[in-house]
């Protein structure tokens, strides 16, 4: 007597019904979005809008009015204020494949699949601060947005060479000298940020002033975990996605020459990213293949917005 089928528990099912895979894409989908938003430090430290249809937003961007005493008996007039826009375009569809194959077991061990989800995350991250990074550089450089406005500057010789007491006094020289071009350009003192790479980063760790409770508050940092919050006003970000390079393809609006680029200081206000799609995923099964190619993908732009919000230090 022959042995009957088995009934087979198909674990990837919601709710034993339709795609024996929905589960497991949407398990996917979940891991790449939680390590998507740990690991994109940019995403919040710009101005963000999303649109459903169409290629590109228009973002206001409204100059400063001033104030006067009034002379009793005389005509309050009002006066003029300055209005520009800033127009910021989709990229196109910005895309982290995978392949993954078809055999049940290893779609659902869970150490395999997290090797996959995490690496698109990142991979989709990394991207998206770059380009924000680069938007921040170049902003730097831009003219005015508002006519005859104040625009944005540079800081040269920031010596980030991990000398604990000279090249941690060039950054807090240079991170100061960024605090007061802001000022002067009166951009809010809130939601300012100070994005340095590791280098950089270290050496203010390492030079101790910044977490040495004479000079802070005593909650600032700590040698020991190897972090600091913040300097001369601005909340610190580390990354390694601060352009290094000349970079002449791809986007045009992330195009430059960021081979002195050591770290950006800017307002919240200096750069925005218009977004059409949100990340999400696609997955479809090749019989070619015998898997399963899944496509972590996102659809956005970013430009600049204020120059006047923004600082690029240089070596």
């Amino acid at each position: 007597m022959a042995a009957p089928d088995m009934t087979v528990s198909r674990i990837g099912q919601v709710n034993l019904a339709n795609d024996v895979q929905a589960l497991f894409l949407t398990q996917y989908a979940g891991e790449v979005l939680t390590t998507f938003a740990n690991e994109c430090k940019f995403i919040d430290k710009q101005i963000l809008r999303s649109i459903s249809s169409g290629d590109a937003a228009q973002f206001p961007v409204m100059g400063l009015g001033s104030s006067e005493y009034h002379t009793p008996g005389t005509m309050i007039t009002g006066e003029t204020i300055a209005h520009a826009e800033k127009l910021i375009s989709i990229d196109g569809l910005l895309i982290a494949p995978r392949f993954l194959a078809k055999i049940d077991e290893a779609m659902n061990h869970y150490d395999v699949r997290s090797l996959y989800t995490k690496d698109a995350g990142s991979a989709l991250a990394r991207k998206f601060d770059a380009n924000v990074a680069q938007c921040i550089a170049l902003a730097a450089r831009a003219s005015a947005t508002i006519t005859s406005g104040p625009v944005g500057d540079q800081i040269n010789n920031v010596d980030i060479a991990e000398d604990d007491s000279t090249d941690a006094n060039s950054v807090y020289q240079a991170a100061f000298a960024a605090q007061t071009i802001l000022d002067g350009n009166n951009i809010p003192e809130t939601e300012r940020y100070l994005a340095l790479k590791p280098t950089a980063y270290n050496t203010i760790v390492k030079g101790l002033t910044a977490v040495n409770e004479l000079y802070t508050d005593g909650a600032n940092g700590s040698i020991a975990k190897g972090k600091v919050y913040e300097l001369a006003g601005f909340q610190l970000v580390k990354s390694n996605q601060i352009p290094s390079t000349n970079i002449s393809s791809g986007p045009t609006a992330y195009q430059g020459d960021f081979s002195h680029t050591v770290g950006l200081a800017w307002h919240k206000s200096a750069v925005g990213t218009v977004k059409l799609l949100d990340l999400a995923m696609d997955m479809e099964y090749s019989a070619f293949h015998q898997g399963w190619l899944v496509v972590a993908k996102y659809a956005y732009g970013s430009g600049i917005l204020r120059p006047e919000a923004s600082v690029e230090l240089l070596d």
